[in-house]
């Protein structure tokens, strides 16, 4: 989850790639550090804690030289502490590392044993001390690390730089995303493109399997046994200024207030305006013929899954199984040739649904990537991907990319219906008018900031909340949960609104609050009716409903938020928008810190 950043040129490489680690710190916060080279020699600043912690030390202690790399860490082995943040190195070497070393002990009692001193708890720093171990045999710097990655198993970015060869830097990946920019004479490495965008927009993404040497000049890649390889040089149109907060307090704030821009922008991409039907990229498959769909992601994705499996199975009648990405693989579920997996992720690198993809391709299954990034590796490895046109997100709680991402999977649905013959031309313009009308409706949530807020003061004095949903609501009120716990700390869970009385109204008093998803909709009657069992038992009810349903359930509801109202199809991409609005006014009223949340960071690339 680590971010990576490095420069090799003619300006002082501090101030660069301190700057590119601000773009990534979004990947982990528990420590940072810079290296560069200062006459030939690898100098080293590191501090525990959020980035600002190593910018106070660089005010205190410079770090000149053009040669550098940098690193923000979201923890694995070792505690997050200044001794175990990167960069490692020694006097030949230092490097920084995303991922885990899965062989690490092995190679640590193997290094010892020959004499090398290690000085960390992390798997991190065995690449430092293998790559020194062979340049103290007397192999140059290339040999050294090619030597190194033919003994590392697991999944890793890498950059180093090594002391007396000023402007050289190598960078190697597998299984972890690693970038290239080219400067005027400079080059660049990155976790991503978002790092090097204000550096340059000429990007070569790595591929798994690939080194590269690089000098302020140019940059030459090749094999783990240094067999040349030319890999594609790319332009990205990720903006320098795409990160700042535009006045809101917070990134959360201002990607909810993006809400409506996002849907719109996806459904452009995804709808043709003259004949307002679903478009979709030309498909390597015929949807028509898919006998059965598996959906698997992690997260916030996973809900946006669970909502896109109820739309398939209702409007175009696939049956679809969904698991979590974590554990469809271990489930290795029996599936025909020719099925349809169904990835979801907004960073395209995450490490457990990119492992499911790799176990849907054994399995002979087209596989179809929901992506917020268009260069990930899961975009790479799909045989198609349906863009969400999401934007950066800098927040590490996702949420805009998760309206997109619904919003995506509803044209996939309206689209499957078509080519399966489930969904009659009147229907589809029907459902696609539903879309078309959500832009507009989604900014009319933020008119109900204030109920917001007074629903925020209640949930924020409780220890526990339950959340409550039927239907497409049930994992609209998961990430209501979900969003509840990741930034404000207090215990949520959700539950399909007819469990309840099967074993979760006994927690129900009135120091839980009940936040309930119930738009007006087939299933409201039922809904309303475990709203009142709950109410009988003493339950505070915060209700997110629509105009229709705020008549009926105003008389038990202790509060309401009451939202336009929305074609049954569209009601889950809209009520998803006040329930992240209400986890972010209770971070708020906290005093958390809503942006970088602890223990978590955005872009999860290990296991």
């Amino acid at each position: 989850m680590c971010g990576i950043c490095g420069v090799v040129g003619l300006r002082h490489a501090t101030p660069i790639v301190f700057e590119g680690l601000r773009r990534l710190e979004y990947r982990g916060y528990d420590s940072a550090g810079i290296a560069t080279l200062v006459d030939g020699r690898v100098e080293r600043r590191r501090a525990a804690g959020k980035l600002d912690n190593l910018g106070t030390l660089l005010d205190k202690e410079p770090l000149v030289g053009t040669t550098g790399i940098g690193h923000t860490r979201w923890a694995t082995h070792g505690a997050p502490t200044t001794c175990n943040a990167h960069p490692h190195g020694t006097e030949r070497v230092a490097i920084v590392h995303n991922g885990i070393i899965e062989n690490f002990e092995e190679l640590r009692r193997e290094l010892e044993a020959a004499g090398q001193v290690f000085s960390t708890e992390t798997d991190s720093e065995t690449i430092a001390q293998l790559v020194d171990y062979h340049l103290a045999q007397g192999l140059t710097p290339k040999d050294a690390a090619l030597a190194a990655l033919r003994r590392l198993e697991g999944a890793y970015a890498i950059a180093m730089i090594f002391a007396g060869h000023e402007g050289l830097m190598i960078g190697a990946c597998h299984s972890a995303p690693l970038a290239v920019g080219y400067g005027d004479n400079e080059m660049f490495l990155g976790s991503d493109s978002l790092a090097l965008a204000p550096l340059t927009r000429r990007i070569t993404y790595m591929e798994d399997g690939d080194c590269v040497v690089i000098t302020p000049q140019c940059a030459a890649f090749m094999t783990f046994d240094g067999t040349a390889v030319q890999r594609k040089e790319q332009t990205t149109a990720l903006a320098a200024g795409t990160i700042g907060k535009d006045g809101y307090r917070h990134f959360m704030e201002k990607e909810l207030h993006e809400h409506p821009l996002v849907i719109g922008q996806t459904l452009q991409r995804m709808v043709d305006p003259a004949s307002r039907r679903v478009v979709l990229p030309d498909l390597p498959f015929d949807l028509a013929t898919v006998p059965r769909a598996v959906i698997t992601a992690c997260g916030s994705a996973f809900y946006a899954g669970m909502v896109g499996r109820y739309w398939l199975e209702s409007i175009a009648q696939l049956p679809v199984d969904i698991d979590v990405a974590s554990e469809m693989r271990y489930r290795n579920p029996p599936l025909t040739a020719g099925s349809l997996g169904l990835l979801i992720s907004q960073s395209g690198e995450t490490a457990d649904t990119l492992a499911a993809l790799r176990s849907l391709r054994q399995k002979a299954v087209h596989i179809l990537s929901v992506l917020n990034v268009e260069h990930s590796t899961m975009a790479r490895e799909s045989d198609v991907v349906l863009g969400t046109v999401a934007g950066p997100e800098i927040s590490v709680a996702s949420t805009k990319a998760f309206t997109a991402q619904l919003t995506v999977l509803a044209c996939l649905s309206i689209a499957t219906a078509r080519a399966r013959g489930t969904l009659d031309a009147l229907a589809e313009e029907e459902l696609v008018a539903a879309l078309l009308d959500l832009p507009s409706r989604a900014a009319d949530v933020f008119a109900q900031g204030d109920a917001i807020r007074r629903m925020a003061a209640i949930v924020a004095e409780a220890r526990d909340v339950l959340y409550l949903g039927r239907g497409s609501m049930f994992p609209v009120a998961m990430e209501g949960a979900l969003k509840l716990k990741e930034i404000s700390y207090i215990h949520a869970e959700a539950y399909a609104a007819g469990e309840m009385k099967h074993g979760p109204i006994s927690l129900i008093d009135r120091t839980v609050p009940i936040v309930a998803s119930a738009p007006y909709t087939p299933l409201f009657d039922k809904t309303l009716s475990n709203l009142q069992e709950a109410k009988a038992r003493g339950g505070r009810l915060l209700v997110f409903t629509d105009t229709k349903g705020a008549e009926r359930v105003s008389a038990i509801a202790e509060d309401m938020v009451v939202l336009p109202h929305v074609h049954e199809f569209a009601a889950p991409i809209l009520q998803t928008i006040p329930v992240q609005m209400l986890a972010y006014e209770v971070a708020v009223l906290k005093g958390t810190d809503v942006d970088q949340p602890r223990n978590l960071a955005k872009s999860v690339t290990v296991e």
